[in-house]
């Protein structure tokens, strides 16, 4: 007994140990390949058009990308949890309308910056209340909220439409300028990526929406307080896209009752095609901004090489397409990894 226990150990520790090696090495495989298609798609372009890639091109890129980067870091914490919120576009746009209003009654820009964030957030409570009290199905809340969101932004808004012009020169000027190539815009969108990735993969609670998305029924026994976590995932997605309100003002100067029409679902394929499974408990917010930063790319890609920009919807649609098929063969990879690694523990523990 003395010589077959340590045996059972040894075994089983290195098996389990693999298998989360294993995993590990996917979902990062899956972000280095979304990265890996970027650049040679922006080398290939470059090739083409030596302008593409110029001080001025490689800033635009980053502006395009920014406002679809900070949405998908939101949603991405959402569908984690295997949820969404088809809501994203509508509240974007009705939190620019507002933060642009107040600006143009000589409000402070940084209070025009919180005053969106907080209507971005208490429609991401709504949301978080009905789907997690409510216990309604996610797809439906948010579906419905989109409508009635957009409905207030209509009614609001009505014909009027705010111009640069409005705004106080230093706002317009924050969303253009930046340091060397690089804008303010994108250096605030990246800190919050930071921020909101840390929490995810440090913080208890964060690690505790992984385990949400992978089973709620099991979450729910391990005592994780999943009302809450999904309530602190909607908020958190609605601030980021009332965030991303204020900072599309900032960067177009332009806001009308269309703003942000249409935009969740460009998010959703940026989240999905960065690699954050659509049934929740996988992938990374990092993913999600790669994913955000391809889709943004193609747009300025298409017209530098020659190619009319209407194919644009369709390759979105192709690499959302792909992205869910590579997504079920990796679960479907992983899966079998898990039962050959439970197989060799059970049998290390009867030998």
């Amino acid at each position: 007994m003395t010589v077959t226990a340590p045996s059972v150990r040894e075994d089983a520790v290195p098996a389990s140990t693999a298998g989360r090696r294993f995993i590990d090495k996917v979902f990062k495989a899956r972000e280095l390949a979304v990265a890996g298609v970027l650049v040679v798609m922006l080398l290939a372009t470059e090739l083409s058009n030596t302008e593409f890639l110029s001080e001025q091109g490689v800033k635009d890129l980053l502006l395009n990308a920014t406002i679809l980067v900070l949405v998908a870091t939101g949603q991405a914490v959402v569908v984690i949890t295997r949820n969404v919120d088809l809501s994203v576009g509508s509240v974007l746009g009705i939190s620019a309308f507002a933060a642009g209003n107040y600006l143009q009654g000589g409000g402070s820009s940084l209070i025009a910056v919180v005053y969106a964030v907080v209507i971005g957030a208490v429609f991401g409570a709504l949301n978080g209340a009905l789907v997690s009290l409510g216990k309604v199905p996610a797809l439906v809340v948010t579906l419905g909220t989109l409508y009635v969101v957009r409905g207030i932004d209509s009614i609001w808004v009505g014909s009027e439409q705010i111009v640069a012009a409005d705004l106080p020169d230093g706002f317009v000027d924050f969303g253009h300028d930046g340091l060397w190539v690089v804008p303010y815009l994108a250096l605030l969108a990246l800190a919050v990526l930071l921020c909101v990735g840390y929490y995810l993969r440090s913080f208890r609670s964060g690690r505790e929406m992984y385990a949400l998305g992978s089973s709620p029924e099991a979450a729910n026994l391990a005592g994780i307080p999943v009302r809450k976590r999904i309530m602190t995932a909607y908020v958190l997605c609605g601030a980021l896209a009332g965030l991303a309100g204020a900072l599309y003002l900032a960067r177009f100067g332009n806001v009308d009752s269309g703003t942000g029409n249409g935009y969740e679902l460009t998010v959703v394929s940026a989240v999905v095609v960065g690699g954050v499974a659509f049934t929740g408990g996988s992938g990374t917010v990092y993913g999600a901004a790669l994913g955000a930063l391809l889709l943004t790319s193609i747009n300025s890609v298409l017209p530098a090489i020659g190619v009319s920009s209407v194919w644009v919807t369709a390759i979105n649609g192709v690499l959302l397409l792909l992205a869910i098929a590579v997504d079920r063969i990796l679960a479907l990879r992983v899966a079998a990894v898990l039962r050959k690694q439970a197989a060799q523990m059970r049998s290390a523990r009867h030998a």
